[in-house]
């Protein structure tokens, strides 16, 4: 069986609902207004059985009990009591009055009468002819030794009760047609914004994941939260298909130049042996010279391999890698500028606070001083391999709002901002044009660098615009 749509099951119930309120309420005053007309019509009764009990003589014969209709029927009528009658000390009917309207046919049958109870009770009774009901109240008399009881036809009343009942059954269903087509629409107008979210998520499923929810309604209700709950979900969806494609291409360029820089020294390492093997290699220097190139890159293999397993290992488990002990980033950058002189005598270093403004200052931190040695070695190689001999550069050490600060800039030819970008990816080099040898120049240099730092929970950046140099900064939290 075909599921209703959610606009039918929510007008379904909403019918429901309204036909049982109705039905309620329609219940609630047909029973309110028979209590009250039964109400009213016992306190007749008994008024006038109290006041006819207490009137003296004998009363009216039984053969003759409405000798003049056209005074008695008004004065019945009045008191609203069409049928009285008296019932002597043997519960015998020993006379009554009606009002000429009431057919003597439908009147309660004597037995019926005898069974009321005197304490002035209302009771029910059947007619005689079983045309309807009849309300009746008896007392005992005062001035002769009997009963008298007055009693009044329901056929009004249940008339009116069942007008009533029609009239709500009319109404109530006129009502309920008109507020189910009128729910209909609104249902159709209100459910709108959740179309506009279906299709939106079918254009999303079929792999356009730049849709998003437009503002259908107010940020508030419940479809506005809605929206903005689908768009952040879809922004974060959008987000992580990006960077899994990302990471995937990163992947796939890791491989890449991994098998590439794993290509060229094992080659010539493969090409020696084998002109060794075919007896290409006679004399002990030709010998000598071929295995020094078999160890050069069998060394720069080594290196690699190592660059690669630091990097793996950082990337696992930082914190793990390093043996943190106070010391201060000053004994570094004076380090850093001895070797920088020994790389390259002509080139001027300075020593400077950061910014090259004053001179050197402390920057106390916890960390392993091996690694960030490490560190240092990469960017002072970083600038003895991209800049002409001889370019000054200006090594500054200090505190810098409230971090410890080591940066080495140089007045080199700088980088632009795409090469800027990218100079810590992996295996990236701005100039692949130059010989490389070792890890630096195979493009793992700044990466470790960057990771190192990171695992220190500080980080390595870089200042750079083309012909203005660049400023490598290493930046630590203060011990």
């Amino acid at each position: 069986m075909r599921r209703l749509s959610l606009r039918a099951r929510l007008l379904l119930l909403t019918a429901v609902l309204l036909l049982a309120g109705l039905s309620l309420i329609s219940a609630f005053l047909s029973s309110n207004l028979e209590r009250y007309q039964l109400d009213r019509l016992d306190g007749q009764l008994r008024s006038f059985t109290e006041i006819i009990a207490r009137l003296p003589g004998a009363p009216p014969s039984a053969t003759n009990p409405a000798p003049r209709s056209d005074l008695l029927d008004p004065a019945l009528e009045l008191v609203g009591t069409p049928y009285l009658a008296y019932l002597d000390a043997d519960g015998q009917v020993v006379g009554g009055l009606h009002a000429a309207r009431v057919d003597r046919t439908t009147l309660p049958a004597a037995g019926e009468l005898r069974e009321i109870p005197t304490t002035g009770v209302a009771v029910e009774l059947p007619a005689a002819d079983g045309s309807g009901r009849w309300r009746a109240v008896a007392r005992p008399t005062t001035g002769w030794e009997g009963t008298v009881i007055a009693a009044a036809p329901l056929a009004e009343a249940d008339a009116t009760i069942a007008r009533l009942r029609w009239s709500s059954v009319i109404s109530g269903a006129a009502l309920l047609v008109l507020l189910t087509v009128a729910g209909w629409f609104a249902l159709g107008r209100g459910l709108r914004p959740l179309r506009r979210i279906e299709h939106t998520a079918a254009a999303i499923a079929s792999g356009d994941l730049t849709q998003r929810v437009p503002q259908l309604a107010p940020a508030g209700t419940e479809i506005g939260q809605l929206s903005a709950a689908l768009n952040g979900m879809l922004g974060q969806l959008e987000r992580a298909f990006a960077d899994r494609a990302a990471s995937e291409a990163r992947m796939r360029n890791f491989v890449s130049d991994v098998s590439h820089e794993l290509r060229t020294p094992l080659f010539s390492i493969k090409g020696t042996t084998e002109l060794y093997q075919m007896g290409g290699l006679r004399e002990p220097a030709e010998i000598d010279e071929a295995m020094r190139r078999v160890n050069q890159e069998a060394a720069r293999l080594t290196a690699l391999t190592e660059d690669l397993l630091l990097l793996a290992q950082l990337d696992e488990a930082p914190q793990g890698q390093l043996e943190r002990a106070p010391m201060d980033l000053r004994t570094l950058a004076n380090d850093a500028r001895h070797d920088l002189r020994a790389l390259d005598p002509s080139r001027p270093v300075e020593l400077t606070g950061p910014g090259g403004d004053g001179p050197p200052g402390p920057a106390p931190v916890d960390a392993d001083e091996s690694r960030l040695r490490q560190v240092v070695t990469n960017l002072i190689g970083n600038v003895a391999a991209h800049t002409p001999s001889g370019t000054p550069v200006n090594i500054g050490v200090g505190t810098v709002d409230g971090r410890a600060v080591l940066e080495v800039a140089d007045q080199g030819p700088g980088l632009t901002a795409e090469q800027a970008g990218r100079v810590f990816d992996r295996f990236y080099r701005a100039d692949r044009s130059r010989a490389r040898s070792g890890g630096v120049n195979a493009g793992l240099g700044l990466a470790i660098a960057r990771s190192i730092a990171r695992a220190h929970d500080g980080d390595v950046v870089l200042e750079t615009a083309l012909g203005e140099g660049a400023c490598f900064r290493l930046i630590l939290p203060v011990a």
